[in-house]
């Protein structure tokens, strides 16, 4: 009986470990809105992780945008300080972030970047209310050995490391 209980803990311990994350769809902090981008592609959900970008440029491509994760299995992201300015009836928040993504090949990959998100101040909002998006992000590709988390974002969102 214990080899029993032993093996099905065994068994659930490694589920566990490959079980798909929780899904997170959360525009409170630009953290949570970096967090959740991130657990959308972790999720292969791409139409939502497109949906928390406000998007300027008619040239932007959902389908290029999507292709962009074909090769990616499982991606995490960790969360630097967070810096947010008030400017004209908006808040701007920089997010500094770490993403380790694994590949489809089993091979891993680190990146370091940042992301600029902007919140339009809701009591002078109209309908439709526009909630917190993110306006521009940029991540480098690190090498084995390097710093992946920026020590600080410029005001184009460019990772200072």
């Amino acid at each position: 009986m214990r080899r029993l209980f032993a093996s099905l803990i065994v068994v659930l311990t490694a589920q566990a470990a490959t079980a798909d994350p929780a899904y997170l769809d959360n525009r409170s902090t630009p953290a949570d809105l970096v967090r959740s981008l991130y657990n959308a592609i972790a999720l292969h959900q791409y139409a939502r992780a497109w949906s928390y970008f406000a998007h300027h440029d008619p040239s932007e491509d959902y389908g290029v945008f999507a292709a962009g994760y074909d090769e990616t299995a499982d991606v995490s992201v960790e969360i630097g300080p967070v810096t947010s300015e008030g400017a004209a009836g908006s808040i701007y928040s920089r997010v500094p972030v770490s993403v380790a993504s694994k590949q489809t090949d089993g091979s891993n990959r680190l990146y370091g970047g940042c992301y600029i998100l902007r919140q339009i101040q809701p009591a002078i909002q109209e309908p439709p209310f526009t909630p917190l998006q993110i306006v521009t992000g940029h991540l480098v590709l690190r090498g084995p050995g390097e710093q992946a988390m920026p020590r600080a974002c410029d005001d184009e969102g460019n990772p200072q490391f």
